[in-house]
Protein backbone atom coordinates (compact mmCIF):
# COMPACT_ATOMS: atom_id res chain seq x y z
CA UNK A 1 0.00 0.00 0.00
CA UNK A 2 2.82 2.44 0.79
CA UNK A 3 2.96 5.52 2.96
CA UNK A 4 0.41 7.52 0.93
CA UNK A 5 -2.17 4.77 1.06
CA UNK A 6 -1.57 4.28 4.77
CA UNK A 7 -1.98 8.01 5.43
CA UNK A 8 -5.19 8.13 3.41
CA UNK A 9 -6.60 5.16 5.29
CA UNK A 10 -5.64 6.60 8.68
CA UNK A 11 -7.16 9.97 7.81
CA UNK A 12 -10.45 8.27 6.91
CA UNK A 13 -10.37 6.23 10.12
CA UNK A 14 -9.62 9.36 12.13
CA UNK A 15 -12.56 11.23 10.59
CA UNK A 16 -14.86 8.32 11.41
CA UNK A 17 -13.54 8.29 14.98
CA UNK A 18 -14.10 12.02 15.35
CA UNK A 19 -17.71 11.67 14.16
CA UNK A 20 -18.17 8.78 16.59
CA UNK A 21 -16.73 10.86 19.43
CA UNK A 22 -19.09 13.72 18.69
CA UNK A 23 -22.03 11.31 18.57
CA UNK A 24 -21.16 9.61 21.85
CA UNK A 25 -20.43 12.96 23.48
CA UNK A 26 -23.83 14.26 22.40
CA UNK A 27 -25.69 11.14 23.53
CA UNK A 28 -24.03 11.08 26.95
CA UNK A 29 -25.17 14.59 27.81
CA UNK A 30 -28.53 14.32 26.06
CA UNK A 31 -29.51 11.11 27.82
CA UNK A 32 -28.69 12.35 31.32
CA UNK A 33 -31.70 12.00 33.63
CA UNK A 34 -33.63 15.15 34.38
CA UNK A 35 -33.70 18.54 32.75
CA UNK A 36 -30.29 20.25 32.75
CA UNK A 37 -31.90 23.68 32.69
CA UNK A 38 -34.06 22.74 35.66
CA UNK A 39 -30.91 21.75 37.56
CA UNK A 40 -29.27 25.04 36.64
CA UNK A 41 -32.15 27.19 37.88
CA UNK A 42 -33.04 24.90 40.78
CA UNK A 43 -31.94 27.51 43.26
CA UNK A 44 -33.64 30.34 41.35
CA UNK A 45 -37.02 28.87 40.40
CA UNK A 46 -38.68 31.18 42.87
CA UNK A 47 -37.12 34.18 41.11
CA UNK A 48 -37.91 33.42 37.45
CA UNK A 49 -41.27 32.81 35.89
CA UNK A 50 -42.26 30.12 33.42
CA UNK A 51 -41.85 32.48 30.47
CA UNK A 52 -38.25 33.25 31.40
CA UNK A 53 -37.65 29.55 32.00
CA UNK A 54 -38.92 28.76 28.48
CA UNK A 55 -36.72 31.52 27.04
CA UNK A 56 -33.66 29.98 28.67
CA UNK A 57 -34.47 26.56 27.24
CA UNK A 58 -34.91 28.10 23.79
CA UNK A 59 -31.70 30.07 24.11
CA UNK A 60 -29.69 26.90 24.77
CA UNK A 61 -31.60 24.90 22.13
CA UNK A 62 -33.16 22.49 24.61
CA UNK A 63 -36.65 22.98 23.14
CA UNK A 64 -35.73 21.45 19.77
CA UNK A 65 -36.11 17.77 18.79
CA UNK A 66 -33.22 15.43 19.49
CA UNK A 67 -32.16 14.98 15.85
CA UNK A 68 -32.05 18.73 15.25
CA UNK A 69 -29.91 19.22 18.31
CA UNK A 70 -27.60 16.44 17.15
CA UNK A 71 -27.09 17.96 13.69
CA UNK A 72 -26.49 21.36 15.24
CA UNK A 73 -23.99 19.89 17.72
CA UNK A 74 -22.24 18.00 14.93
CA UNK A 75 -21.71 21.14 12.89
CA UNK A 76 -20.69 23.26 15.86
CA UNK A 77 -18.17 20.74 17.18
CA UNK A 78 -16.48 20.44 13.79
CA UNK A 79 -15.83 24.20 13.74
CA UNK A 80 -15.04 24.34 17.49
CA UNK A 81 -18.11 26.37 18.34
CA UNK A 82 -18.96 25.10 21.81
CA UNK A 83 -21.69 27.60 22.59
CA UNK A 84 -21.84 29.81 25.66
CA UNK A 85 -20.88 29.18 29.24
CA UNK A 86 -24.10 28.73 31.22
CA UNK A 87 -22.67 30.52 34.25
CA UNK A 88 -20.94 33.56 32.75
CA UNK A 89 -22.65 33.71 29.36
CA UNK A 90 -19.34 34.17 27.51
CA UNK A 91 -18.26 31.80 24.71
CA UNK A 92 -16.96 28.50 26.06
CA UNK A 93 -13.68 28.82 24.19
CA UNK A 94 -13.04 32.21 25.82
CA UNK A 95 -13.83 30.76 29.25
CA UNK A 96 -11.36 27.92 28.59
CA UNK A 97 -8.50 29.98 27.18
CA UNK A 98 -6.75 31.05 30.40
CA UNK A 99 -7.27 27.74 32.28
CA UNK A 100 -6.03 25.84 29.22
CA UNK A 101 -2.82 27.87 29.04
CA UNK A 102 -2.30 27.45 32.79
CA UNK A 103 -2.79 23.69 32.57
CA UNK A 104 -0.45 23.32 29.59
CA UNK A 105 2.20 25.24 31.54
CA UNK A 106 1.71 23.15 34.69
CA UNK A 107 1.27 19.69 33.22
CA UNK A 108 3.69 20.31 30.37
CA UNK A 109 6.55 21.12 32.72
CA UNK A 110 5.66 18.23 35.05
CA UNK A 111 5.31 15.70 32.22
CA UNK A 112 8.52 16.74 30.44
CA UNK A 113 10.59 16.32 33.60
CA UNK A 114 8.76 13.14 34.61
CA UNK A 115 9.08 11.46 31.20
CA UNK A 116 12.73 12.44 30.74
CA UNK A 117 13.89 11.30 34.18
CA UNK A 118 11.56 8.30 34.17
CA UNK A 119 13.00 6.97 30.91
CA UNK A 120 16.61 7.61 31.89
CA UNK A 121 16.19 6.03 35.34
CA UNK A 122 14.16 3.16 33.89
CA UNK A 123 17.01 2.25 31.57
CA UNK A 124 19.44 2.24 34.52
CA UNK A 125 17.06 0.12 36.61
CA UNK A 126 16.79 -2.45 33.80
CA UNK A 127 20.56 -2.52 33.35
CA UNK A 128 21.08 -3.06 37.09
CA UNK A 129 18.22 -5.58 37.27
CA UNK A 130 18.23 -7.73 40.38
CA UNK A 131 20.61 -5.46 42.26
CA UNK A 132 20.08 -3.16 45.22
CA UNK A 133 19.65 -0.08 42.99
CA UNK A 134 17.02 -1.81 40.86
CA UNK A 135 15.13 -3.04 43.92
CA UNK A 136 15.21 0.42 45.50
CA UNK A 137 14.02 2.15 42.34
CA UNK A 138 11.23 -0.37 41.70
CA UNK A 139 10.01 -0.24 45.31
CA UNK A 140 10.04 3.56 45.49
CA UNK A 141 8.33 3.78 42.08
CA UNK A 142 5.57 1.42 43.20
CA UNK A 143 5.07 3.45 46.37
CA UNK A 144 4.83 6.86 44.66
CA UNK A 145 2.68 5.44 41.85
CA UNK A 146 0.29 3.71 44.26
CA UNK A 147 -0.18 6.43 46.89
CA UNK A 148 -3.25 8.62 46.17
CA UNK A 149 -2.22 11.89 44.59
CA UNK A 150 -4.18 13.98 47.09
CA UNK A 151 -2.10 12.42 49.88
CA UNK A 152 1.10 13.28 48.00
CA UNK A 153 -0.19 16.83 47.58
CA UNK A 154 -0.98 17.13 51.30
CA UNK A 155 2.55 16.01 52.23
CA UNK A 156 4.10 18.44 49.73
CA UNK A 157 2.02 21.34 51.08
CA UNK A 158 2.78 20.38 54.69
CA UNK A 159 6.54 20.22 54.15
CA UNK A 160 7.29 22.97 51.64
CA UNK A 161 4.48 25.45 52.32
CA UNK A 162 3.50 25.06 55.98
CA UNK A 163 6.77 23.98 57.60
CA UNK A 164 9.49 25.49 55.42
CA UNK A 165 7.49 28.40 53.91
CA UNK A 166 9.40 28.05 50.65
CA UNK A 167 6.42 28.19 48.32
CA UNK A 168 2.76 29.27 48.51
CA UNK A 169 0.26 26.51 49.23
CA UNK A 170 -2.12 27.36 46.41
CA UNK A 171 -3.49 29.68 43.70
CA UNK A 172 -2.03 30.41 40.27
CA UNK A 173 -0.36 33.77 40.85
CA UNK A 174 0.05 36.29 43.70
CA UNK A 175 -3.34 37.71 44.80
CA UNK A 176 -1.99 41.25 44.51
CA UNK A 177 -1.62 40.86 40.76
CA UNK A 178 -5.38 41.30 40.34
CA UNK A 179 -5.03 45.02 41.06
CA UNK A 180 -1.35 45.57 40.34
CA UNK A 181 -0.10 43.19 37.63
CA UNK A 182 3.69 43.04 37.24
CA UNK A 183 5.31 45.18 34.58
CA UNK A 184 8.69 43.46 34.65
CA UNK A 185 8.83 40.23 32.64
CA UNK A 186 11.32 38.65 35.04
CA UNK A 187 9.07 39.44 38.00
CA UNK A 188 6.14 37.82 36.19
CA UNK A 189 8.11 34.66 35.39
CA UNK A 190 9.46 34.29 38.94
CA UNK A 191 6.03 34.94 40.44
CA UNK A 192 4.34 32.34 38.26
CA UNK A 193 7.07 29.76 38.88
CA UNK A 194 6.66 30.03 42.66
CA UNK A 195 3.01 29.03 42.30
CA UNK A 196 3.70 26.24 39.81
CA UNK A 197 6.48 24.43 41.70
CA UNK A 198 4.38 22.58 44.30
CA UNK A 199 1.57 21.29 42.02
CA UNK A 200 4.13 20.39 39.34
CA UNK A 201 6.28 18.59 41.93
CA UNK A 202 3.20 16.71 43.14
CA UNK A 203 2.38 15.58 39.60
CA UNK A 204 6.02 14.65 39.05
CA UNK A 205 6.16 12.45 42.16
CA UNK A 206 2.92 10.74 41.18
CA UNK A 207 3.86 10.01 37.54
CA UNK A 208 7.62 9.45 37.44
CA UNK A 209 7.32 6.03 39.07
CA UNK A 210 5.03 4.81 36.31
CA UNK A 211 7.51 5.90 33.62
CA UNK A 212 10.38 4.19 35.43
CA UNK A 213 8.49 0.91 35.71
CA UNK A 214 7.19 1.06 32.13
CA UNK A 215 10.60 1.88 30.63
CA UNK A 216 12.24 -0.84 32.71
CA UNK A 217 9.76 -3.42 31.42
CA UNK A 218 10.31 -2.34 27.81
CA UNK A 219 14.09 -2.46 28.15
CA UNK A 220 14.06 -5.92 29.76
CA UNK A 221 12.27 -7.28 26.68
CA UNK A 222 15.10 -6.27 24.35
CA UNK A 223 18.29 -6.10 26.44
CA UNK A 224 19.21 -9.73 25.77
CA UNK A 225 18.61 -9.69 22.01
CA UNK A 226 21.38 -10.81 19.65
CA UNK A 227 22.02 -7.33 18.24
CA UNK A 228 22.76 -6.10 21.79
CA UNK A 229 25.38 -8.83 22.23
CA UNK A 230 26.82 -7.90 18.84
CA UNK A 231 27.05 -4.23 19.80
CA UNK A 232 28.86 -5.12 22.99
CA UNK A 233 31.19 -7.46 21.08
CA UNK A 234 32.18 -4.53 18.87
CA UNK A 235 33.52 -2.80 21.95
CA UNK A 236 30.91 -0.05 22.16
CA UNK A 237 30.50 1.77 25.45
CA UNK A 238 27.73 0.41 27.65
CA UNK A 239 25.99 3.80 27.65
CA UNK A 240 25.94 3.76 23.84
CA UNK A 241 24.57 0.22 23.80
CA UNK A 242 21.82 1.06 26.28
CA UNK A 243 20.58 4.37 24.91
CA UNK A 244 21.35 4.04 21.19
CA UNK A 245 20.57 0.39 20.55
CA UNK A 246 18.43 -1.03 23.36
CA UNK A 247 16.29 2.03 24.11
CA UNK A 248 15.75 2.87 20.44
CA UNK A 249 14.42 -0.59 19.67
CA UNK A 250 12.31 -0.69 22.83
CA UNK A 251 10.86 2.78 22.30
CA UNK A 252 7.73 2.01 20.26
CA UNK A 253 5.38 1.45 23.24
CA UNK A 254 7.09 4.36 25.04
CA UNK A 255 6.29 6.64 22.07
CA UNK A 256 2.63 5.66 22.28
CA UNK A 257 2.47 6.48 25.97
CA UNK A 258 4.31 9.78 25.50
CA UNK A 259 1.87 10.75 22.76
CA UNK A 260 -1.13 9.88 24.95
CA UNK A 261 0.37 11.84 27.86
CA UNK A 262 0.69 14.86 25.58
CA UNK A 263 -2.90 14.40 24.44
CA UNK A 264 -4.20 14.56 28.00
CA UNK A 265 -2.35 17.78 28.80
CA UNK A 266 -5.38 20.02 28.30
CA UNK A 267 -7.71 17.78 30.28
CA UNK A 268 -5.99 18.96 33.43
CA UNK A 269 -5.42 17.26 36.76
CA UNK A 270 -8.70 17.65 38.62
CA UNK A 271 -7.50 16.50 42.05
CA UNK A 272 -4.18 18.35 41.97
CA UNK A 273 -5.57 21.60 40.59
CA UNK A 274 -8.47 21.53 43.04
CA UNK A 275 -6.12 20.79 45.95
CA UNK A 276 -3.87 23.73 45.06
CA UNK A 277 -6.73 25.99 43.82
CA UNK A 278 -4.84 26.23 40.55
CA UNK A 279 -6.84 27.94 37.81
CA UNK A 280 -6.51 25.24 35.17
CA UNK A 281 -8.67 22.90 33.15
CA UNK A 282 -8.96 20.44 36.02
CA UNK A 283 -10.41 23.06 38.37
CA UNK A 284 -12.63 24.37 35.56
CA UNK A 285 -13.95 20.85 34.97
CA UNK A 286 -14.64 20.37 38.68
CA UNK A 287 -16.56 23.65 38.84
CA UNK A 288 -18.49 22.55 35.74
CA UNK A 289 -19.58 19.44 37.64
CA UNK A 290 -20.21 20.85 41.11
CA UNK A 291 -22.19 22.64 42.43
CA UNK A 292 -24.01 23.60 39.20
CA UNK A 293 -23.71 21.38 36.10
CA UNK A 294 -22.20 23.36 33.22
CA UNK A 295 -22.76 21.03 30.28
CA UNK A 296 -21.22 23.18 27.49
CA UNK A 297 -17.90 23.27 29.36
CA UNK A 298 -17.97 19.52 30.01
CA UNK A 299 -18.84 18.73 26.40
CA UNK A 300 -15.98 20.89 25.16
CA UNK A 301 -13.45 19.34 27.56
CA UNK A 302 -14.44 15.76 26.69
CA UNK A 303 -14.47 16.47 22.95
CA UNK A 304 -11.09 18.23 22.89
CA UNK A 305 -9.49 15.50 24.99
CA UNK A 306 -10.79 12.73 22.72
CA UNK A 307 -9.76 14.71 19.63
CA UNK A 308 -6.21 15.10 20.91
CA UNK A 309 -6.02 11.39 21.73
CA UNK A 310 -6.95 10.57 18.12
CA UNK A 311 -4.35 13.01 16.80
CA UNK A 312 -1.70 11.69 19.21
CA UNK A 313 -2.26 8.10 18.09
CA UNK A 314 -2.02 9.20 14.46
CA UNK A 315 1.30 10.96 15.08
CA UNK A 316 2.65 8.03 17.11
CA UNK A 317 1.89 5.61 14.28
CA UNK A 318 3.81 7.82 11.86
CA UNK A 319 6.78 8.05 14.22
CA UNK A 320 7.04 4.25 14.40
CA UNK A 321 8.49 4.14 10.89
CA UNK A 322 10.95 6.93 11.68
CA UNK A 323 12.25 5.29 14.88
CA UNK A 324 12.18 1.67 13.76
CA UNK A 325 13.07 0.92 10.09
CA UNK A 326 11.53 -2.54 10.49
CA UNK A 327 8.07 -0.97 10.52
CA UNK A 328 6.40 -1.05 7.14
CA UNK A 329 3.22 0.81 6.25
CA UNK A 330 0.79 -1.36 4.43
Amino acid sequence: MGLRGYLARRVVYSIILILAVITVNFLIFSMLPGDPMAQFVAGMRGHIDEERYAQLRKHFGLDRPLHERYLSTLGNMLIFNFGNDIISGEPVFDAMRTPMLNTILLMGSAEIISITLGILIGVIAAYKRGGILDTTLVTSSLVTYSVPIFFVGWIVILVFAVQLHWFPSGLTSPPGWVRNPPVNVLEYIVGRLRYIVLPAFTLFLFTVGGWILFTRACILETINEDYVLTARAKGLKERTVLYKHVLKNASLPIITNVALAAAFLISGAIITETLFSYNGMGLLTWHAIYPTPNLPILQAVFYLTALLVIIANFIADLLYGVIDPRVRYG
